[in-house]
């Protein structure tokens, strides 16, 4: 996290240093506006997406799964598990349908399990960032210094720099 910060720090001073050379006023004040709260979508998205699997892990709600990645692209499905029994009895339809039914009952979400998850999607950050993203807007269309293709670059630019610092540290 600290060095998808320093990475958008810097990247964020090579934009103010680029617009002030290109001398566009309107430049510097779009990319800020698109910049900043696009940094603050990613870093709320980042902190309530981790504290929800936390919490789902101290919950017990993640099952471990003891099958390595080369069994599951071998055998996804797991239909040559040496592991699980073999039923010699055949089965008719009709009770397959109904084990497959409970199954599907068994894991139905309830109504409390969807709106913990639901809670990552309306964190305080996420909201208050994307609030200041729609403000920004409105504030630059409204005094006719919206340029868009700025506007646009300068909005993409904090998700590509995480993805890149994110897949260099993985």
């Amino acid at each position: 996290m600290k060095s998808a910060i320093i990475a958008l720090i810097v990247v964020d001073l090579l934009i103010i240093a680029l617009t002030f050379l290109f001398g566009e006023e309107y430049w510097l004040i779009n990319t800020q506006m698109a910049f900043i709260p696009s940094a603050f979508v990613m870093f709320g998205s980042m902190l309530s997406y981790r504290s929800m699997v936390q919490g789902r892990l101290n919950a017990g709600a993640i099952p471990d799964d003891e099958r390595d990645i080369l069994d599951k692209l071998e055998d996804p499905y797991e239909l040559y598990d040496d592991s699980l029994k073999k039923d010699d009895s055949e089965k008719t339809l009709v009770e397959v349908v109904k084990e497959e039914r409970q199954n599907l009952k068994k894991s139905r979400r309830s109504v409390w399990q969807i709106t913990k998850d639901a809670k990552a999607s309306f964190s305080f950050y996420r909201l208050a960032s994307y609030l200041v993203l729609i403000f920004g807007f409105f504030y630059l269309n409204n005094n006719h210094i919206l340029d868009i293709p700025v506007y646009l670059f300068s909005l993409a630019i904090p998700s590509i720099v995480i993805v890149v610092v994110l897949m260099k540290k993985s």
